[in-house]
């Protein structure tokens, strides 16, 4: 028995942190049914770099997280939509969760006050982008607005770049698992208490989050991140070219900086290994190392220091990530032969870890929208 298999969430959410999130419980075993308006069905199924998946409403956008769920679709701006969704909190749900401006499901009466009269063991979770209240709590963003005001951008990057968006849409991502993981906590805390919950959950706050260390670092010492692009801590940390490509050095501690410099023929170097020495003549060293790495191709560089056990990685772009053999070993995604409606097999993400039993499993592929609205 997988952990949430008799769990049932309405998942009333749209584009990728709110799907992802009941994403996460359902290929845990929950009875997920996705809502979509009918007549504005989630943006995500029309995002994807494939036009006519995009123009079916498949977009890869939506498979990515659309797996493991059932699909109805309630137009909730009408009574009859709205009543049948509240049949389905009466009779039936455990969770619901939606990601619509702050207010938007209260004035529809479907706020929490509202459903939990009906359902008192409901959980209930809102997701938005800067919570239900405060000075920003009627503001709306996506992911790399958020990158935005909460410092990510201006710390990614470069001096001669400026301030750039991380590449991936890690914002929604991680604002999904901590909804999932949100969800989770409430769900054991009903277990224990026998009352349902509400949780008010932001990207804002998960951003902020994402940042720990630099926020602790930054009110007790006032060192504020800088966009330093690939040059870190240490010179045995940074990222350097090489022949060929680029090798990411991270020996971080003092007993990798003695392994790194012993590996590099610099035994000297290796020695001075306290915190102010690996500190000392940064630029000295840095021009040193960058001149030695120039001697291999990155593969040889990253097949020699992990053999001394030594942290250092190339540079890979995602196609070679995802042929990585150890990526299949992880059993990380899940290939869909057949999605109706999208006629050619699809793989997609499952999840980042694996149970020794009754773990992360997919069943059933992205359902169309209303496909079970009867």
């Amino acid at each position: 028995m997988r952990p949430f298999e008799g769990i049932k969430i309405i998942d009333c959410t749209h584009v990728l942190a709110g799907p992802f999130a009941a994403y996460q419980l359902a290929v845990l075993g929950a009875d997920v049914v996705k809502v979509d308006d009918p007549n504005e069905p989630d943006q995500s199924r029309e995002s994807g770099a494939d036009h006519a998946l995009n123009t079916a409403m498949m977009g890869t956008g939506f498979l990515t997280q659309g797996s493991n769920k059932r699909a109805i679709a309630l137009n909730l701006k009408t009574e009859g939509g709205r009543e049948a969704l509240k049949r389905l909190v009466t009779d039936w749900a455990d969770v619901l969760v939606e990601n619509y401006r702050p207010g938007a499901f209260k004035a529809l009466g479907l706020g929490y006050d509202d459903l939990s009269r009906l359902n008192p063991n409901l959980i209930y979770a809102s997701m938005t982008a800067f919570g239900q209240d405060g000075p920003r709590g009627n503001q709306t963003a996506y992911d790399h607005a958020i990158q935005a005001t909460s410092g990510i951008t201006a710390s990614t990057g470069t001096e001669a770049s400026g301030p750039i968006k991380a590449g991936a849409p890690m914002i929604d991502y991680a604002t999904g698992t901590m909804g999932a993981f949100a969800i989770s906590a409430a769900l054991f805390q009903r277990m224990r208490t026998g009352t349902g919950q509400y949780i008010d959950l932001a990207m804002f706050d998960v951003a902020m989050i994402l940042q720990g260390s630099h926020i602790t670092d930054f009110l007790h010492a006032g060192h504020h991140p800088k966009r330093a692009g690939n040059k870190m801590r240490f010179a045995s940390t940074s990222a350097y070219a090489t022949k060929d490509g680029i090798v990411q050095l991270a020996a971080s501690n003092a007993r990798q900086h003695r392994r790194f410099y012993e590996a590099i023929g610099d035994p000297d170097e290796a020695k001075r290994s306290s915190l102010e020495e690996r500190y000392a003549r940064d630029d000295e060293k840095a021009a040193k190392v960058a001149a030695k790495m120039k001697e291999k191709t990155a593969d040889e560089w990253e097949t020699y220091f992990q053999s001394r056990h030594v942290p250092a990685t190339r540079v890979r772009e995602l196609r070679e990530a995802l042929a990585d053999p150890q990526l299949e070993s992880r059993r990380v995604l899940h290939r869909h032969r057949d999605v109706p409606g999208v006629g050619t097999p699809i793989t997609v993400p499952m999840a980042a870890f694996t149970f020794a039993h009754d773990g992360p499993s997919i069943e059933r592929p992205p359902a169309g929208v209303g496909e079970h609205t009867d």
